[in-house]
Formats: C-alpha cells, sequence, structure tokens
C-alpha cells in the first residue's frame, strides 16, 4: 500500500470536526488505496469540546504554523476572502501541498491565480465543498459534463434564502417575520445581508460559471439582487398564474457573451427547481446535446459539507488532482459579459397605485410606448383612493424595455410604491 496521505486541519468548526470524525472510518482509506491520517489541526479554541479527543492530533494555535507540518494536505476551512485563510492556501501550495477547501468568497476573489500557482507546483486545488455543499456539481462540471460543453446553469444555492421563501409561500408571513425565525433556528446568520441580498449566491455563481464556460472566476460583471423585496402578495399572485419565486443564480451562454445574474426568478410549477425547498440547494445544467441535468441536494450543514471535503480527500489520495477549474489554468479566458438589459424574459410585474380612474390606462400606455406587451393581468379593487395592486404578466421582451417603462411610471403621482420586476425563468 501506497504511504499514509497526511492531513492537516485548518479549522476545527462544525465542518472541521465533521471531517476528523469522518476519517476515523478504516472503509476510507481502503478505498482510496491507502491511509488517511490527520498530522495536525489548528484552531482558536483548544479548550472546546468538541465531542473527540484532539489531544493526539499535533496542536498549533496559528494556522499558518501547518504550513512547516509534514502534512501533504491542507484542508482549509477558516473562511474568508483575505487575511489567514488566503496566507494559508497561497502558502500551502507554494510550499508544494495539496488544498483542499471550502471558502468560496476566496475562490472567486482568487481562484485563477491559485490554480495557476497549483499547477505550477504539481499539486491539487479541490473545492467541492464551497459550492451547494454536499451537491457534487463541481466534479460533474469538472469532469463529467464536458463532451458537448454546458450552454447554462440555473441554481438554488442559498439555503437560508430558499427556506425564507418556502416558509413565506406556506405561512403567508413576510420576510423579516420569517427571517428572525431562520435565525433562532440557525439556517441565518445574526447580520444575513450575505445570504439574503444575493452575495453569497454570486460567490457560487462565479465558480460555477468558470468551471462551465473555462472563463476567469468574474465578480465585476454580475448583477445581484436578494429577497427582501418580495412580499407574500407577490408570492401569491406567482401561485394563482403557476409559478414559485426562487432566488435563481443564473449563467448562460449568449451569442454576445456570458450572462451572470442573481435574482429572485418566477419558476413554473412542476418544472424540478421550483420544488426544491427549505434549506436544500440545486443545480440545473443545460449540457448541449447531451441535454439537461438536475442535481438537489442539502446545501450546507456539517454531514453534506464533510462529504465533499472528503470526497476531495480521497480524490487526492487516489492521485486524481486534476485543474482547479477543469481548464488549465493558462487556457482560463477573461469573462466576456453580455448585455444585461439586451436580456429576454417575460416579466411579471406589480404595481401599488390609487385605485382612481384612469391609472391602468396610464400604465398600460407607458409599457406600449417602451414596446412591452401584456399576457395576462390581475386587478382587485377596494376602496375608492386606497392602494391596490395591479399584477401583469408580459410578453417575452428585453430587460432594457422594462425597466425604461418602469421608471417612467415610478414617477406617476398614482402610483404609490417601487414597482416590483420579477423574471420568468424557463428553466
Amino acid at each position: 500500500m501506497k504511504p499514509p496521505l497526511r492531513i492537516a486541519l485548518a479549522g476545527l468548526g462544525t465542518v472541521g470536526g465533521g471531517v476528523v470524525q469522518a476519517l476515523a472510518n478504516p472503509e476510507l482509506s481502503e478505498r482510496a488505496g491507502r491511509k488517511l491520517e490527520i498530522a495536525a489541526v489548528s484552531a482558536r479554541d483548544r479548550s472546546r469540546d468538541r465531542g473527540f479527543d484532539i489531544s493526539k492530533f499535533a496542536w498549533s494555535d496559528d494556522a499558518t504554523a501547518l504550513l512547516k507540518s509534514e502534512a501533504d494536505v491542507i484542508v482549509e476551512l477558516i473562511g474568508g476572502e483575505d487575511g489567514i485563510a488566503l496566507d494559508v492556501v497561497e502558502g500551502a501550495l507554494k510550499a508544494g501541498k495539496h488544498v483542499v477547501t471550502g471558502n468560496k468568497a476566496l475562490l472567486a476573489k482568487h481562484g485563477a491565480r491559485l490554480a495557476a500557482l497549483a499547477e505550477e507546483k504539481g499539486v491539487a486545488l479541490k473545492w467541492e465543498a464551497a459550492v451547494a455543499g454536499g451537491i457534487p456539481i463541481v466534479k460533474a462540471l469538472r469532469e463529467s459534463l464536458i463532451a458537448y460543453g454546458v450552454d447554462s446553469v440555473h441554481g438554488i444555492l442559498n439555503g437560508t434564502c430558499n427556506y425564507i421563501l418556502t416558509q413565506m409561500e406556506a405561512t403567508g408571513r413576510s420576510f423579516h417575520d420569517v427571517l428572525k425565525e431562520a435565525q433562532a433556528l440557525g439556517y441565518a446568520e445574526a447580520d444575513p445581508e450575505l445570504d439574503v441580498g444575493g452575495g453569497d449566491t454570486a460567490h457560487k455563481l462565479v465558480l460555477l460559471a468558470s468551471l462551465a464556460f473555462g472563463t476567469v472566476p468574474n465578480q465585476t460583471h454580475i448583477s445581484v439582487e436578494g429577497i427582501k423585496e418580495i412580499t407574500p402578495e407577490d408570492i401569491q399572485f406567482a401561485r394563482e398564474f403557476g409559478y414559485r419565486i426562487k432566488l435563481l443564480g443564473i449563467a448562460r451562454r449568449t451569442a454576445k457573451g456570458i450572462d451572470q445574474r442573481v435574482r429572485p426568478a418566477m419558476v413554473k410549477t412542476g418544472t424540478p427547481l421550483a420544488h426544491v425547498d427549505t434549506v436544500f440547494n440545486a443545480v440545473l445544467a443545460k449540457a448541449g446535446a447531451a441535454g439537461r441535468y438536475f442535481f438537489e441536494g442539502r446545501g450546507a450543514g456539517r454531514e453534506p459539507t464533510t462529504q465533499s471535503v472528503v470526497s476531495d480527500l480521497v480524490d487526492i489520495a487516489r492521485g486524481n488532482l486534476g485543474a482547479g477549474f477543469g481548464w488549465p489554468a493558462a487556457s482560463l479566458k477573461p469573462l466576456q459579459p453580455s448585455d444585461p438589459g439586451a436580456a429576454m424574459s417575460a416579466y411579471y410585474l406589480r404595481f401599488e397605485v390609487l385605485d382612481v380612474p384612469g391609472v391602468l390606462a396610464e400604465i398600460a400606455r407607458h409599457l406600449s410606448e417602451s414596446q412591452v406587451s401584456i399576457e395576462s393581468m390581475i386587478q382587485r379593487g377596494r376602496s375608492p383612493g386606497e392602494p391596490v395592486s395591479i399584477v401583469m404578466i408580459t410578453h417575452e421582451t428585453s430587460q432594457a424595455s422594462v425597466e425604461r417603462a418602469l421608471k417612467v411610471i415610478a414617477g406617476s403621482d398614482k402610483v404609490r410604491a417601487r414597482p416590483c420586476m420579477i423574471p420568468m425563468e424557463a428553466a
């Protein structure tokens, strides 16, 4: 048998502890063809009870000290796009050590450079745990869906947002009420902005886009919108039209470049993405002539993320190294963005207006002037002079045309709030 694969863990939180316990299973070493052995660990609090004996591992309070250990692989589970996490990953690669990480923010910012460094040193940069928890979507895009290329990726990539939208639909409660519940249950952070604002999904999407299209991860050319403005009313209207609202990360190849966007979208009931609920994640990849592939599973948590980390470790033990982003680093191309305004879709539009004569005609006129036509509409009356919602579904049109019309409509003295615009996504 080959000599043991010696592993150093930088971070012993939920996932790090899960990795320690998972590696105690002797079957993993049998499957890897060599023993998987923890050589050293690092965490901030040595006195914390983690449910297992840490005294048998070489300990360091400073994660960068692991770079001087005898470990063959550094597993970075610290987090953060810079600072100590970057020092550990970059230092490990420079020292000729393999790296396994679940750090999506770090990879979205520094991934291309780190992948090139790994290739230069002849070591692996593995990161299955960085996107969609336990779903093997990184391996699928990097190794499996390559014969015909990938046309597009649609993903529900943030469990916090998916839980909130699911609960809003099930209970009729507001975003803020459900967010408080999600925080109490541990599904949302005390500061939830990265999740509900769409930033977490954006980090993951740029990584999937790089795998799919062979581009340098690019956070500059991506449109990001979160779920904070979604109301129970929007969710109810979506149901009436036969749709559900999901926060989607979408990356697709167009004739004029790559379109990357994170946004709430109307997804048709009966399609796979529409029925991904609570904290689950899912990815739909369209792989050219090979067709559509759908992946669903838990997007976070101890066991799913541990599974992805251990899978990467077994790959390294077997000698399956490969390019970090599935393409040789030198061949990764700068991302050529498409014009976001040119994106074509049907749209859900909601206007909160005064229930007075002429308001519907005014809205329709502005839409018509921007070449936006209406497929269907719902209007429910209230007491004269009180605010009422007018909801419309447009025919397919450009985003720029809709935005141009809404900018004019929002300036009307009969419109009481910023119009809501949600694309109907044919996923």
